[in-house]
């Protein structure tokens, strides 16, 4: 097949200047699948768990901020509807995360199949409580705090990037 050549930019390596790159050469012809310790694994799916616990956390987080806004700008009625607008995102994200989660912790990894399957399901299910609300709540909803509190729920990794805990 040949080499394949990349240059990556500096910020990929923190002791190098920001205006230097690096050029790496693979042989692709001799290349193989990296192989991993059962520690290594380990170690990376104990990585992974906790970035998607930090993740869930954040947009938790983010929802009670956008309710206690909604209340302090427009009552109570504003409130719940902004974390009945974070819970329509947020509920099914966190069972797609803890479903992922123990698969992980058994020692399974997911298949892109099932990744993008579970993310189709998770939008679907958005979408769905999204209209349970507006079927079954629309005497006391306001739909821009259900707006709002979906928005910032959605926008949880804005925390995660602010104290620098994405990875």
């Amino acid at each position: 097949m040949g080499d394949v050549q990349l240059r990556l930019p500096c910020s990929f390596l923190m002791s190098m200047r920001r205006d230097e790159s690096v050029m790496i050469k693979v042989d692709t012809d001799t290349a193989s699948p990296v192989q991993l310790t059962e520690a290594q694994r380990k170690s990376m799916n104990a990585r992974a768990v906790r970035g998607m616990m930090r993740a869930l956390a954040a947009q938790g987080a983010m929802a009670i901020a956008g309710a206690i806004i909604a209340w302090v700008v427009g009552g109570t009625a504003a409130a719940a509807s902004a974390l009945a607008g974070a819970g329509a995102y947020w509920l099914p994200n966190a069972a797609f995360g803890l479903r992922l989660m123990f698969g992980l912790l058994a020692g399974r990894s997911a298949s892109p199949v099932f990744f993008f399957l579970g993310e189709m399901l998770k939008l679907a299910a958005t979408v769905f409580l999204l209209w349970l609300l507006s079927r079954f709540a629309s005497e006391w909803l306001v739909w821009p705090a259900v707006i709002g509190g979906l928005i910032l729920t959605l926008k949880g990794y804005f925390l995660l990037m602010m104290f620098r805990k994405l990875s």
